[in-house]
C-alpha cells in the first residue's frame, strides 16, 4: 500500500517481492540532498558507468573529458591504438590540466600537459618531462643540484581509471577492486557485440537539463505502463500486450513489438521489435527498429531534483537522411513527453505527502532498479 507522511506509516526498505506492499524505494531516496552525496560514492563510484563512444577518439591521441559526480576524468587513445582513462588531475599539486572537452568535439595532442607547471606526461600516463626548476635547486639555498632526487616516471604517473569496453562503448569504474564488466554487463555485453555498433559514427547530440531525481527519468523509462495515455503517436504503431519486459542482473531489456513488420534495412538488431537497454545505473541503448542507426542515453545526475539528459544518435554517415531525421525527432518527440510526466513525479514528491509509494505489476523493471540503488546504499 501507498505509505503518507501522516504520522502512522513507517517506510520500509524494497522488498524483494513485488507483489508485497513496500515494493518501491522511500521518498526520500528522490528529495533528500545527503543521498545525492552519497550516490556519488556509493552508485557511481561503486559500479561500471558509461564514459563514451571509441568512434570519437580514432587517433592516437585523441581524446574527450567525462564528468562522473565530482570526478574528472580523460579519456585517451594512446600511441598504442588503446583507448585508456585517466583522472583530469596533475600529479605535482593536483590542478586540472585539461579544459572540458566533450567528445562531441574531441581534442588531440601528442602528450597530455598541465598548464600550472608544465609537467608533461605521454598518452600511457608516464611522466615524461619537467621544467628544470624541478631537476635544480638554484632558488634554494639549502640544497645543493646533486641533492634534487630525480622524479621516477611510473611513480609520478597519472592515475589511471579503470576501463573496459562493450563493442565501441567505453565504461569506467573508480572502485580499487571493481566486479569485471562482463560480469555486471551479463548477456547484454555479447548481444550488443554481436552488433555492427562500431560501424555507426555520432551525427546529433541534444543535451536536456531536466528537474527531477534521475532515478524518476530511469524508472519512467524503464516501464511503458505510461505509453498509452502519454505517448499515443508512438504506441499507435507497436503491440504493447504482445511486448515484453526482460529483467536481468545489472541491466533490463525493452522488447516493444510492431505491428506491422519493419524492412531489415530499417533495423541494426535482427529481430522484428523496438528493443532498449538499460544498464545501471545510468545508461541506455535504444533501437527503435524504425531506421539504420542506434541512439543512447546518459542519466547525469547534478543534484537531488535535477539531471542531464544526454541523447546521441549514430548513424552509417552523419548527414541524416530523412528516416534517420524521423528517429530523432520521434525520440526527441518522447523525451519532451517523457519530461513533462517525470517533472510532475518530482513535484509530487517534493511536497512531502508520500512516504513511500507502491509499483504495479508490470513495473518489475523498475521495482529492479529501486532494488540496486538499496543495494548500493546498503553495501
Amino acid at each position: 500500500m501507498t505509505r503518507w507522511n501522516n504520522g502512522l506509516d513507517e517506510v520500509e526498505a524494497v522488498s524483494p517481492d513485488i507483489t508485497d506492499e513496500t515494493n518501491a524505494l522511500p521518498a526520500q531516496y528522490f528529495t533528500d540532498p545527503d543521498v545525492h552525496e552519497m550516490e556519488k560514492e556509493a552508485v557511481f563510484g561503486q559500479y561500471w558507468v558509461y564514459a563514451g563512444h571509441v568512434n570519437c577518439i580514432p587517433e592516437p591521441g585523441d581524446y574527450f573529458t567525462r564528468t562522473i559526480g565530482d570526478r574528472e576524468i580523460i579519456v585517451v587513445r594512446n600511441h598504442e591504438g588503446d583507448v585508456q582513462a585517466f583522472y583530469n588531475v596533475c600529479a605535482h599539486r593536483g590542478s586540472a590540466m585539461v579544459e572540458e572537452t566533450p567528445m562531441t568535439d574531441p581534442g588531440s595532442a601528442s602528450r597530455i600537459q598541465c598548464p600550472y607547471h608544465l609537467w608533461t606526461y605521454d598518452l600511457d600516463g608516464d611522466l615524461a618531462s619537467t621544467p628544470r626548476s624541478f631537476e635544480e635547486a638554484r632558488l634554494n639555498p639549502d640544497l645543493e643540484d646533486e641533492d634534487v632526487p630525480e622524479l621516477d616516471a611510473e611513480e609520478n604517473a597519472l592515475m589511471e581509471v579503470h576501463s573496459d569496453r562493450i563493442g565501441p562503448f567505453v565504461f569506467v569504474n573508480f572502485d580499487e577492486e571493481p566486479m569485471s564488466l562482463d560480469e555486471q554487463a551479463g548477456k547484454m555485453k555479447s548481444e550488443l557485440e554481436a552488433l555492427p555498433l562500431e560501424e555507426y559514427q555520432l551525427a546529433r547530440r541534444i543535451v536536456s537539463e531536466v528537474e527531477c531525481n534521475w532515478k524518476v527519468f530511469g524508472g519512467n523509462y524503464s516501464e511503458c505502463d505510461h505509453c498509452q495515455a502519454n505517448h499515443q503517436d508512438w504506441v499507435r504503431d507497436l503491440e504493447l500486450l504482445e511486448s515484453e519486459l526482460e529483467v536481468n542482473d545489472y541491466h533490463w531489456v525493452l522488447h516493444y513489438q510492431h505491428k506491422e513488420d519493419v524492412d531489415d534495412e530499417m533495423r541494426i538488431h535482427e529481430e522484428h521489435e523496438a528493443k532498449f537497454y538499460y544498464f545501471w545505473p545510468n545508461f541506455t541503448v535504444n533501437m527503435y527498429g524504425t531506421a539504420d542507426g542506434y541512439g543512447t542515453y546518459i542519466i547525469d545526475p547534478i543534484d537531488e531534483g535535477r539531471f542531464q539528459l544526454v541523447a546521441d544518435y549514430y548513424f552509417e554517415d552523419p548527414d541524416l537522411s530523412e528516416e534517420e531525421a524521423e528517429f530523432v525527432r520521434t525520440s526527441r518527440q518522447l523525451q519532451e513527453e517523457d519530461f513533462e510526466l517525470v517533472e510532475r513525479q518530482q513535484r509530487g514528491l517534493d511536497s512531502g505527502a508520500i512516504a513511500q509509494a507502491q509499483l504495479g505489476p508490470n513495473e518489475h523493471t523498475v521495482h529492479k532498479l529501486h532494488r540496486l540503488a538499496q543495494e548500493a546504499y546498503e553495501a
